[in-house]
């Protein structure tokens, strides 16, 4: 930072905020948040909202296939890879101001910063948006950094399809941001993503930094149970084949799934869908998804293990059939060491109280930490409540985010 004081350099937080709000009136939600879904009309709107400012910000931007957006600010020497930051802005069907969308206009407000002071990195500083961060439209999540980093191919990904039967390509063209970059020919110095923790432990021990060392293994699975569609009236309760029946005390089993591996285990069913939904015919197929969630790889494939004995052992003995189909896998994630270690003293010379954490949610940073050296910096959010429109985040945590943001880029773009 050629001898710069970080303490004498600070973002403006209360242009970070108003950004945020302007952006939080693209795709309002019903009671205060965001309904801004991947490809939507409102996305479109949201980023070329962005676009607009990182141009007015001297930005030159680049658009890869998967839409993944790429606002750059040069530096000194041209041919070195940026330092990256960035997010989605993307959101649930009831999500809030602040998930995704801090780390992308974070990213904007260090670079105004930087042209504020009139400074000049060495490597060039870059903001991304990465494409269906989310999941919530077209699964599975974070599928445009996941083409971006090679864990999914091209095709894959623009194949995607919504419940409508619209794919991410079809929808890419259509709102025009199915840009002329092949996703990974983008080379990256280092990768810092900014971002609400979306969990209470900030928040209860009272640190305005989480120094993000990992995230959780995710494993999705879609499961369905087929059993036999019958009259509820004339059908005994001994020659049922209730596939809705299974699938509660398959519910069950997969909450105790987690609770048998403390503290860190957690297990979701998100979705259900029952057919044919009639009140007065047994249900005779139920699709329902799970998540299950560990840091420790050994674990996690255990907790999968668990996962299909619980389908065994329910379905087989009411003749039910089970199909378990894992639709996605994201391991353990360790974030680069250096990267970690400039945010660490980045919270620290700039005098915030913080804490190591290890992130429950996944993240655009756990595929792009494959391909380039990665870290994370969360802030508190009230409650540790998110994807809810309730969703609540202070300017000063927000700022004081930021302001870590920024020393560990400065950090990694010198020479």
């Amino acid at each position: 930072m050629d001898g710069m004081n970080p303490k004498n350099l600070k973002v403006n937080g209360d242009r970070l905020w108003d950004s945020l709000m302007e952006m939080a009136q693209i795709g309002p939600g019903v009671a205060g948040g965001n309904c801004r879904l991947a490809l939507s009309d409102f996305d479109k709107e949201g980023r070329d909202l962005f676009v607009r400012w990182c141009q007015e910000a001297g930005c030159s931007i680049a658009v890869d296939k998967m839409g993944n957006i790429f606002a750059r600010r040069p530096g000194k020497n041209p041919d070195l890879p940026p330092v990256t930051t960035g997010s989605h802005l993307d959101t649930q069907p009831t999500g809030g101001k602040f998930d995704g969308v801090f780390g992308v206009l974070a990213g904007l407000e260090v670079i105004r910063t930087l042209n504020d002071n009139n400074i000049e990195t060495e490597a060039p500083v870059e903001v991304a948006v990465w494409t269906n961060e989310e999941g919530s439209r077209f699964a599975p999540a974070m599928v445009a950094s996941g083409v971006f980093a090679g864990v999914f191919d091209l095709d894959y990904g623009h194949s995607r399809a919504d419940v409508d039967g619209k794919t991410i390509g079809e929808e890419l063209q259509r709102i025009g941001y199915m840009g002329d970059q092949t996703p990974g020919e983008h080379p990256i110095r280092a990768f810092f993503e900014a971002h609400i923790e979306q969990g209470p432990i900030l928040e209860a021990e009272k640190k305005t930094i989480g120094v993000v060392t990992g995230a959780q293994g995710q494993r999705w699975f879609e499961v369905t149970l087929t059993g036999a569609e019958s009259h509820a009236g004339t059908t005994p309760m001994n020659r049922r084949k209730d596939a809705l029946v299974a699938a509660s005390r398959l519910v069950t089993r997969i909450n105790e799934i987690a609770l048998a591996h403390p503290p860190h285990a957690v297990s979701t069913v998100g979705m259900m869908q029952v057919s044919p939904n009639s009140r007065n015919t047994i249900p005779g197929s139920v699709f329902l998804t799970v998540d299950l969630r560990h840091p420790e790889d050994e674990t996690l494939s255990a907790m999968e293990a668990e996962l299909r004995l619980a389908c065994d052992e329910i379905c087989g003995p009411a003749g039910i059939a089970a199909d378990v189909d894992m639709i996605w896998y994201s391991p353990p994630i360790a974030f680069d060491k250096d990267c970690v270690g400039a945010v660490r003293k980045a919270a620290g010379e700039a005098g915030y109280e913080n804490m190591e954490i290890i992130s429950g949610a996944g993240h655009d940073a756990c595929y792009v930490s494959r391909v380039a050296p990665t870290a994370m910096i969360f802030v508190p959010c009230e409650d540790g409540v998110s994807h809810n429109e309730s969703e609540s985040a202070t300017p000063e945590d927000l700022a004081a985010g930021c302001n870590v943001l920024l020393y560990a880029m400065l950090e990694r773009a010198s020479a």
